[in-house]
């Protein structure tokens, strides 16, 4: 560990993360000692990679395809024997275990996990839900657990609570609470899972032994994903492997960690070695989560609030300290698409939920034409293929549409000449209107120093351009029966990178307004790549892809460097990735910096959008990733939320959220910024 790193804030468990395993050990049916020992190898290897949470296999320690042999005593007596053993050898190792064993409990015989850390013996859940057809015959062996609540029992000599009420709760990592069942259970119509859930479990875990037969991964993947969404919590999933008894059946090792629906990891299946797969849980993003969705309260108060009446056990245990890395997947483009085999899918929803909006807001407006300011840069362009996909679907000539280039005094040859090849090839009906002369005079009008002819180049310079294109546009709807399409996007809402009133603020329907500038950017390509298009018009786009992002509202200086939007706000991949954080999980600057750190420190690590050029791949050090996102949390929270609050009706467009008062973001227009910017300078270190 480096000087640097010793910093409280590389430590991921002070940004409420959890490292989870599911484990697939070597097993030899029926040999108790053979899967103690290999159940304790794979304790201390997920011990040597700070795992805090390991999740066996069913009947690991017996191995499960042994039918009538559970019932055999000398079968019963040495699984308690080897309890014994992996409690006491359990001391001094980092993660709790769940290990699925036998137990037997007056008279009768119970599936167990057994809940195992630190050198004690936490508890004993037994399954709920004994399958008893087709292959299986659990009834023949087991007893069921779904009735057993507030009893304990003895194991090995070590007293522990018994039943299917018991949640586990840390007492070192706030949000580290975990439940715990068996299998069939989430088969079950009624999970026991959910009812932990609504007793304050972040984490589902399963102990399953199922068998594999052809589509069984996929249905055991839809079910973790399913209650890893509806319950808003992870999902720990691990089944036998290799070993067991193949008598009748086969086995495939399947493990998996889903996380508030998505998939962060899972194991090789069919492996011949022991698999562990592992992931760093952000336990703190689901209470957040959970605290958002009042659904899920009302499900715990229509179920008799299950934490009233559920045990909790409290455990105290050793994490690793420190910077431990983070093992997750991180997407650098959360608003984008990312799921490769859905990939087309998604854009195509993405792009004519746009389309969506805007045809059904022309055919209420009853009017005549579209009116559009095309600059040639992304937000405009974007706007206008938008626009003409919904001409093309309502069966109309694109002549409908009204586009109308609008040079100003930083207006480049570049990007005007991509603006008349644009309107041209989508057969628009198009127009140019200079700006320059009746900026001039507005500025003579008001005595601003430019109009004297002194480079003065301030936010009036910018506003008197912004302004008068808009008014052009809105007297030019009013003369040809039309409305105004707003081209501005979600991320320069969120960062009030636009002009209120009279401005690129108003229009009379915001197409844009639900899609972020970096999902703008992979949209225009995706169109280019599936022929959404002619070539002609796929020529333009590739060429307004390449171009610098700027408002081009400042003459271009005496080095040629034109206005950079990106110098000024910070880049647009980062504010977009701290926008999600930030708007939808309500995420802490400092662990936001952390999120970012992991995500965009190296560009070899982790993965990429689909076809997403190498050459505009960036990294970015943590000192960047602080001065950007300061930058974003005082324009966020304190100083454009009066733009926001005004914003003209657009569609939402991604699950990440949107900014309209009307839907996702309600907030004052006059708040401060200083929680938010006191937080990011305490916790995050400046180097």
């Amino acid at each position: 560990m480096t000087a640097g790193s010793a910093h409280p804030f590389y430590d991921m468990h002070r940004h409420g993360f959890v490292r989870v395993a599911a484990s697939t050990p070597h097993v030899r049916t029926a040999d108790v000692a053979f899967n103690r020992d290999a159940i304790l190898k794979e304790a201390r290897r997920a011990h040597e990679r700070d795992v805090d949470l390991l999740v066996y296999p069913e009947l690991c320690l017996s191995s499960y395809a042994i039918d009538d042999l559970h019932m055999q005593a000398a079968m019963i007596e040495a699984c308690e024997r080897a309890v014994a053993e992996i409690v006491e050898a359990s001391a001094g190792l980092s993660p709790v275990l769940l290990v699925g064993a036998p137990v037997a409990h007056r008279d009768r015989l119970y599936n167990c996990a057994l809940v195992i850390a630190n050198g004690r013996l936490l508890g004993v859940v037994p399954k709920s839900y004994l399958p008893n057809y087709r292959e299986f015959y659990e009834k023949r062996w087991f007893a069921h657990g779904r009735n057993i609540r507030g009893l304990s029992t003895k194991v090995a000599g070590h007293e522990a609570p018994f039943g299917c009420d018991l949640v586990f709760a840390s007492e070192r990592l706030p949000g580290f609470r975990f439940f715990v069942e068996i299998c069939e259970d989430f088969w079950a119509a009624v999970p026991p899972s959910t009812m932990g859930a609504l007793a304050g479990a972040t984490i589902l875990c399963n102990l399953s032994a199922s068998n594999i037969t052809i589509g069984k991964s996929d249905e055991r993947h839809m079910l973790c994903r399913s209650q890893s969404s509806r319950a808003a919590a992870a999902y720990v999933y691990s089944a036998a492997g290799h070993g067991e008894s193949t008598t009748d059946l086969a086995w495939d090792g399947q493990g998996m960690i889903y996380e508030l629906g998505d998939l962060l990891c899972e194991s090789e299946r069919f492996s011949l070695e022991p698999e562990l797969c592992l992931a760093d849980i952000d336990c703190e993003r689901i209470s957040n989560d959970r605290t958002r969705l009042q659904t899920f309260n009302d499900a715990a108060e229509a179920n008799g609030r299950p934490e009233d009446s559920f045990r909790t056990v409290a455990f105290d245990h050793a994490p690793a300290s420190g910077d431990i890395g983070l093992v997750r997947p991180i997407r650098r483009f959360p608003f984008v698409p990312n799921r490769p085999h859905k990939l087309d899918e998604d854009c195509f929803e993405a792009f004519n939920i746009q389309v969506e909006g805007l045809m059904r807001r022309y055919e209420a407006t009853r009017g005549d034409s579209m009116v559009i300011g095309v600059s040639g840069g992304l937000d405009s362009t974007h706007a206008l293929i938008v626009a003409a996909k919904a001409c093309d679907r309502l069966g109309l000539p694109r002549t409908h549409i009204r586009g109308y280039t609008m040079p100003g005094f930083g207006t480049s040859e570049g990007t005007k000449s991509n603006a008349w090849k644009l309107m041209k090839a989508l057969g628009i009906t198009a127009g140019e209107i200079d700006i320059r002369p009746a900026a001039t005079r507005m500025l003579e009008d008001i005595g601003h120093a430019f109009a004297d002819g002194e480079p003065v180049y301030d936010t009036t310079f910018e506003n008197v351009q912004a302004g008068l294109r808009t008014d052009y546009l809105f007297r030019l709807a009013g003369q040809h029966r039309g409305f105004v399409i707003g081209t501005g996007d979600l991320s320069e809402l969120a960062l009030g990178w636009c002009t209120y009133g009279v401005g690129d603020q108003m229009s009379h329907y915001a197409v844009n307004a639900g899609v972020p500038k970096t999902l703008i950017q992979y949209l225009i390509r995706w169109t280019t790549t599936t022929a959404q298009f002619d070539e002609a018009t796929d020529t333009v786009l590739l060429s307004i892809l390449g171009t610098e992002i700027s408002p081009e509202l400042v003459p271009v200086g005496e080095d040629g460097e034109i206005q950079s939007t990106e110098d000024k706000i910070g880049p647009y991949e980062l504010n977009d990735f701290f926008l999600h954080h930030i708007m939808r999980f309500g995420q802490r600057p400092s662990k936001v910096a952390f999120l970012a750190w992991h995500a965009w420190r190296d560009v070899g690590e982790g993965s990429w959008p689909a076809e997403f050029p190498e050459a505009n791949r960036n990294a970015y050090a943590l000192a960047e990733i602080r001065k950007w996102l300061e930058s974003f949390c005082w324009r966020f929270f304190a100083f454009s939320q009066f733009k926001r609050s005004a914003i003209p009706n657009g569609p939402k467009v991604s699950s990440g959220g949107a900014l309209s008062p009307r839907g996702d973001w309600r907030a004052p227009s006059d708040a401060v910024a200083d929680v938010w910017l006191d937080e990011l300078r305490a916790n995050v270190p400046e180097i």
